[in-house]
């Protein structure tokens, strides 16, 4: 066994030769900084190797939802590893992950109430998928195999959960699964049908009912959709455009999925952003935040109606099935994640803290370059843009983005600086962290913006 080696320098060497960063490209990864090596973290902050600090500008990627160093949920995976570690999801179960389904059905929205486990958003949205699929076989339509989902959106990396991605790689990893559809997003500051408010979220909805019947109703199996999609850029539906998908999928026969991997535990203001929408979906998938990143886990969290087709033929079972999926450890890590949550209030601090990042972000708009602001509890952003009254968009590969990333990471934070600037911190943070988090883009946006005068029309 190999031992521990405790340079700095030999670590850097094994990471750049051993690690395979995701979607990190090798002329980066092979510079001598090019792959920072985190140490430890506390609440908002990480410390890599060298001992510099950054503010979490993002919660990992969307998921420290509960801030990092909790020794509670360290605890509490110690304590079930020693107790029993792992037992198969093959027809068992673990006494901490029937607490974890028992607890889910009691804090998600309306009458969802039955989770199969996985581990982690991926699976969470292939398992789902899966799900409608094989339901609607069940229910007597073995044609109802299609999935709507949107433009721009992002729903995972398995093959499955990238075919519905709005946004795929098909020049790596075509041909794509066969019946999937694209249809327009809600979208306040570019909307595709050339309407402002809810007007475009209702011509949006009306969009996948027209796909649906475009398609033929017996061959849809579902619609998928993030309640906020941060991939397609933190853009905030009106309400009315879930309820109106409620109601065309009800009518049409046709399952819907919620994709709350990002939106759910807290993120966006209330424990689901579903509530915030009136709707209870179909299947509901989770991940991320359910146990704040200490170890993978994720869910498709069905309503009892699509549970309703196994009990009616229990000679039936579910045609998949994950290794991990209700890991013990896992499920005793979110249990004790959600009491976090739950003793210090968190999804209300997520709502506060909010309303006071999006105060403090709105002052950027005076920026040349800040073309919008926009988000939902501790899920906001900035779009930077060429033209702010023609809102020409810029591309995250263009070098004013590349460098606008570049010196906010210098300065100490850390988040996805694409055109879009994400600002979504642990539920933890404070106000003087917020504070620091936008003087950081501010400073960087006066200084990429000087840079780039003649790029940038203000």
């Amino acid at each position: 066994m190999t031992s521990f080696v405790a340079t700095k320098k030999k670590v850097s060497e094994l990471a750049r030769e051993h690690v395979w960063p995701h979607q990190m490209p090798w002329n980066v990864q092979a510079q001598d900084d090019g792959l920072t090596i985190f140490a430890s973290g506390k609440n908002s902050t990480l410390t890599d190797i060298n001992g510099k600090d950054y503010l979490d500008g993002i919660s990992g990627l969307w998921v420290v939802n509960a801030g990092h160093g909790r020794a509670e949920i360290a605890d509490a995976i110690g304590e079930q590893a020693k107790k029993l570690a792992y037992v198969s999801s093959v027809n068992f179960t673990s006494e901490p992950a029937a607490h974890l389904a028992y607890k889910l059905a009691e804090i998600t929205p309306g009458d969802l109430s039955r989770s199969y486990f996985v581990s982690g958003g991926s699976e969470a949205v292939e398992t789902a998928m899966k799900i409608a699929k094989q339901v609607q076989a069940m229910r007597g339509f073995p044609r109802r195999y299609k999935v709507i989902s949107r433009r721009g959106s992002y729903h995972g990396m398995t093959h499955g959960a990238m075919s519905l991605t709005g946004s795929r790689e098909e020049k790596w990893f075509g041909p794509f699964m066969y019946g999937v559809s694209t249809v327009p997003a809600p979208n306040h500051y570019r909307n595709d049908f050339g309407l402002e408010g809810e007007a475009g979220d209702i011509m949006a909805a009306k969009y996948i009912e027209q796909e649906i019947i475009n398609q033929g109703p017996e061959t849809v199996a579902c619609v998928i959709g993030e309640p906020v999609s941060s991939a397609a850029g933190i853009h905030v539906p009106n309400p009315i455009y879930w309820q109106m998908l409620r109601d065309i999928c009800d009518r049409h026969g046709v399952i819907l999925i919620a994709d709350e991997v990002i939106n759910g535990f807290g993120r966006t203001g209330t424990m689901f952003c579903m509530e915030q929408m009136g709707v209870t979906p179909d299947i509901m998938t989770v991940a991320k935040g359910l146990t704040s990143g200490y170890v993978p886990m994720g869910a498709a969290i069905c309503s009892p109606s699509i549970f309703a087709e196994f009990e009616n033929q229990p000679e039936v079972s579910m045609g998949h099935l994950l290794t991990f999926g209700g890991h013990a450890v896992a499920a005793a890590a979110a249990l004790a994640n959600l009491q976090i949550f739950e003793e210090e209030n968190l999804v209300a601090r997520s709502a506060e803290m909010g309303v006071y990042l999006r105060s403090q972000l709105e002052q950027l708009r005076s920026h040349p370059s800040v073309g919008d602001v926009r988000g939902i509890g501790l899920l906001q952003g900035i779009e930077v843009v060429k033209n702010k009254e023609t809102k020409a968009p810029l591309a995250k590969t263009d070098k004013f983005c590349v460098e606008l990333g570049k010196k906010v990471f210098e300065k100490g934070l850390v988040t996805r600086t694409w055109n879009i600037i994400h600002f979504a911190p642990p539920l933890v943070v404070t106000k003087d962290e917020i504070d620091r988090m936008v003087s950081i883009v501010d400073e960087s946006l006066t200084e990429v913006e000087r840079e780039f005068a003649h790029e940038i029309e203000g």
